[in-house]
């Protein structure tokens, strides 16, 4: 393959998108200059420009979700990548096997009007699993200012007091019949239950599959 059959935009860039070889699932969409490009095809392993960082970044360099290139194609135009990899972990810094995670409804009701709030409140479900990623992150990578991080370094005794806590005010809020106060310890005890079925390595898919069953 030569670079010189592409077309880099008016930055030096080209859009690469990133798929499984092994289910041909989409994982991720990132840049490459032609250093990256160049890198990636020397080593095997996929290697981007940031936009953000100014700077070149393997990808898999700190979390160890590395992927091994098998295969490089260029679109009709040359001016977009498709790399076939083999993935290790996630993809997503979310720790999802894709960034492509979330999905729009479409709404098959041709006479019915578009209603943008309608829309994003169907994105709402997506808030735990979300928080349950970002959870779970913080677990892996430590943070120092992190609440979360705090409650992992100081045992399962911590964050396990703390779920026991929440959920007595959550009972006291709902015996005072204050709705304002019950909504909010309610957030709490879900958050810290969140923390808790992170450390013991449990998906939120299985509390769901556990809660159709009981239907």
């Amino acid at each position: 393959m030569s670079v010189n059959h592409l077309e880099f935009d008016e930055d030096g860039l080209i859009p690469a998108i990133i798929q499984d070889i092994e289910t041909n699932e989409v994982l991720m969409m990132a840049y490459m200059n032609q250093e990256s490009l160049e890198n990636t095809i020397k080593s095997g392993r996929t290697c981007f420009w940031s936009r953000s960082r100014d700077e070149l970044w393997w990808k898999g360099e700190t979390s160890g979700n590395i992927q091994e290139v098998e295969e490089i194609k260029y679109d009709c135009d040359g001016d977009t990548l498709l790399l076939k990899v083999k993935q290790t972990g996630g993809a997503c810094h979310t720790g999802h096997k894709s960034c492509f995670y979330r999905g729009i409804e479409r709404d098959y009701d041709t006479e019915k009007e578009f209603d943008p709030e309608e829309v994003y409140n169907n994105l709402d479900a997506e808030i735990l699993d979300e928080l349950y990623q970002v959870i779970k992150d913080r677990k892996e990578n430590p943070k120092p200012d992190s609440y979360t991080s705090s409650l992992y370094e100081k045992g399962e005794n911590a964050f396990l007091k703390k779920v026991g806590e929440e959920a007595t005010e959550v009972v006291m809020a709902a015996k005072d019949s204050d709705q304002g106060e019950l909504i909010y310890e309610s957030a709490d005890l879900i958050y810290h239950l969140l923390v808790a079925l992170v450390y013991y390595d449990v998906e939120i898919e299985e509390i769901l599959k556990e809660l159709k069953e009981r239907r």
